[in-house]
């Protein structure tokens, strides 16, 4: 019980954090309206050339292009999470007063962004998604059953984004300079989880690839099962699997980069 309350202390210092920051919160509304209009004005045109393009009608093309723009940061699709500020931590060796903490350093980060993750929900991806719902014809369900799936989903989303995520900061451990780990970051990040285009739409053999990827539990399938276009039993089945799978590995490669740890200048 007293671990809990722990991470949860850390949750809610997460969220309290980035709510701190008003005018960067309003400046992301902002560009995330802004990039949803290109997006979906060229996701029109697209559709209207190529209709029932990856099994999707114009209206749930529109619907994707919006859930995108709600979850961009809420999942950190190119980064912008801890990732950055653990690996400056592992540089500078501010990383050994974490590891001297009586608390596990993959759950406090988990915790910390989980908290991260639920302000930008609310406090950046609510609002350009409500106006994608009120000025375009979209495919958002009355069910009430599949928004609550969908909220699982989602939940399910942040702890496997984190996951990929802390492997990548881990890299720093290895890598004093972690620009390039960060940039395959984003590279992914756009391609492999349907940001730029649904992965549905991709062809053949890379199609299959792509969306057996832990990337395809962050948006395209929490998407699919809003739109009643996944099974989400399954959906569930397949995050939970990459989710375990990434933890896994995180506390695998973390146990090795601790035993090397070196802090710099001592």
């Amino acid at each position: 019980m007293g671990s809990a309350r722990l991470y949860a202390a850390v949750a809610a210092g997460g969220f309290r954090r980035y709510a701190t920051y008003r005018a960067a919160t309003a400046a992301g509304v902002f560009t995330n309206t802004v990039f949803g209009l290109i997006l979906c004005y060229t996701y029109l045109a697209l559709w209207d050339e190529r209709p029932q393009l990856g099994g999707y009608d114009q209206a749930q093309a529109v619907t994707y292009v919006w859930l995108g723009q709600a979850l961009f940061a809420t999942l950190a699709l190119q980064g912008g999470g801890f990732e950055s500020e653990l690996m400056e931590r592992v540089r500078t060796g501010d990383v050994a007063i974490d590891l001297y903490r009586p608390a596990d350093l993959q759950l406090w980060w988990l915790a910390g962004d989980l908290g991260r993750s639920l302000f930008q929900l609310l406090g950046r991806g609510v609002i350009p998604f409500g106006f994608g719902m009120l000025v375009f014809p979209t495919a958002v369900p009355g069910d009430p059953l599949l928004w609550a799936h969908f909220v699982v989903a989602v939940a399910l989303a942040m702890v496997v984004s984190f996951a990929i995520r802390y492997l990548v900061a881990l890299s720093g451990f290895w890598l004093l300079d972690g620009t390039g780990a960060l940039q395959m970051l984003i590279v992914t990040g756009m391609f492999c989880t349907g940001m730029v285009l649904p992965l549905n739409v991709f062809p053949g053999m890379l199609g299959e690839v792509v969306r057996a990827l832990p990337w395809a539990a962050m948006l395209q399938m929490p998407a699919d099962v809003l739109m009643g276009e996944a099974d989400p039993w399954r959906t569930y089945a397949f995050q939970m699997v990459w989710a375990v799978v990434l933890l896994t590995a995180g506390r695998l490669v973390q146990a090795a980069a601790t035993r090397r740890v070196v802090v710099q200048g001592g």
